[in-house]
């Protein structure tokens, strides 16, 4: 996991934020806030602090190979997968859909802005592989990103690197 360049017989993914469905999204949670009423039961509305990411594939074929992340800055940022059930246009984000591990990098305020990035490894692994998992039956695949403890979204850059799957 670094900003190493990628050999060309990889593929790597850019998380591109998706912000019309951000934006629908965030209309959930004000219409509800609005008109009084409650989520429905199971539903995972979105945090001030959230957006909502993409990875699309080209190819279904894919093994996880590793991570690219970048913060140029201090905070954490939270990656958490969506299930292939999970259609937007159609149905509310329920929590039963959000995919585990999470993903999760950080650097703590005191550490200077030259630190490495910090992460679970084994964690970060499993959801790589999840992700490649995934890909076999979805040509795209949601991510909820969550910004804290100071992290920003203009701050990050974040891609995953797979082979194709001979």
């Amino acid at each position: 996991m670094d900003n190493a360049e990628a050999p060309s017989s990889v593929l790597v993914l850019e998380f591109k934020e998706d912000t019309a469905l951000t934006e629908m999204m965030r209309l959930r949670v004000s219409s509800l806030q609005r008109s009084g009423q409650k989520r429905q039961d199971g539903e995972r509305l979105l945090l001030p602090h959230e957006a909502v990411y993409r990875l699309d594939f080209p190819t279904q074929e894919l093994n996880f190979s590793r991570w690219y992340f970048s913060l140029n800055a201090h905070g954490r940022v939270t990656i958490t997968g969506i299930s292939q059930h999970w259609t937007p246009d159609l149905t509310h984000l329920m929590t039963r859909q959000l995919l585990e591990p999470i993903g999760t990098f950080w650097r703590n305020a005191e550490d200077p802005e030259d630190t490495p990035l910090k992460w679970l490894e084994a964690d970060m692994q499993e959801f790589g592989e999840r992700i490649a998992e995934l890909a076999k039956v979805r040509k795209v695949m949601y991510f909820l990103f969550a910004f804290k403890d100071g992290a920003e979204a203009a701050n990050l850059s974040c891609s995953v690197e797979f082979t194709p799957d001979k």
